[in-house]
């Protein structure tokens, strides 16, 4: 049975997106996948693809750096994502208050989120920089020696407050965007059954807020287990592996080393590795809620 005008017009106008989609993003995925079977370094003798079967896999398995690294985006996502979530939702619902110069606020939030991550990177270079940077003399007046490039606690502290300065405006608005599209009925008549504002924060508008927040953490996993920029231009990945996450380490895989076989694979499996904690995720929250209706 053919389509109807209807339908294919609706197809006509969903054609530009797959394809777009088709190019950037499965075509990629499938390649990578592809190379992910070979032993292929430009720079090598041979200098030829050479099919090795699940070889960077079986690799990937006992590499220490790898998974050094990948738990260091474990540590990183625990420390930043439920800080951001609990300022968000903390900023999200003073934004949504009516008061003057709202809108003033609303702007100044948005901010960092116009900056690319290099720049991000930059700013805080710039701002933790021994000698120059305002952070180093601010903790130096109160006798506290802060230097990023040779304490690896500081380092990796410093990433932490980089990312939830980047990343919390963003949570804001999504759950700003959230608590505006709330119906107003459950809220009037709790009122009216004498529910306080505590309660019907908790009983209402953090169960109603659900769904928002389970997209926002998986955004936020994705993000930070491949975040790559703006530690790159902060610490470089120091000192020493310090703050060498995920996405750093397969770049100095694929450039430095040029082995590009091997870099495929652990984009394959930090791809795989990403959806399983977000489905895992996804169905925790999933049973709360059912448990909780």
């Amino acid at each position: 049975m053919g389509l109807n005008r209807q339908q294919k017009l609706a197809w006509g106008f969903l054609a530009p997106t797959l394809i777009i989609l088709g190019v950037i993003g499965v075509f990629p995925f499938i390649y990578a996948l592809y190379l992910s079977f070979f032993d292929w370094n430009i720079f090598s003798k041979a200098g030829k693809m050479i099919w090795t079967g699940a070889n960077n896999y079986r690799k990937l398995v006992f590499d220490a750096a790898f998974w050094n690294s990948f738990l260091k985006g474990v540590k990183l996502l625990v420390w930043t994502v439920p800080i951001e979530i609990v300022l968000g939702l903390f900023l999200a619902t003073s934004l949504n208050k009516p008061y003057r110069g709202r809108n003033f606020f609303r702007l100044i939030i948005a901010l960092p989120l116009t900056m690319a991550p290099i720049a991000i990177g930059a700013i805080w270079k710039l701002m933790t920089m021994p000698g120059m940077g305002i952070i180093p003399q601010l903790l130096y007046s109160i006798g506290i020696d802060y230097n990023i490039g040779n304490s690896a606690q500081q380092a990796f502290a410093t990433v932490v407050l980089m990312d939830i300065w980047h990343w919390t405006p963003f949570v804001t608005l999504a759950l700003l965007a959230g608590l505006t599209s709330l119906p107003k009925e459950p809220f009037e008549q709790a009122q009216i059954d004498g529910a306080n504002k505590a309660q019907a924060f908790f009983y209402l508008t953090l169960p109603m807020l659900r769904p928002v927040i389970t997209t926002i953490l998986f955004i936020r996993i994705m993000d930070v287990l491949r975040i790559v920029d703006e530690v790159w231009m902060l610490t470089g990945g120091g000192p020493g592996t310090a703050t060498r996450f995920v996405g750093i380490h397969i770049w100095r895989v694929v450039f430095p080393k040029t082995d590009y076989g091997y870099g495929s694979a652990i984009s394959i499996i930090l791809l795989y590795i990403t959806i399983v904690l977000s489905w895992l995720l996804f169905t925790a929250i999933s049973k709360g809620g059912r448990e909780e209706v």
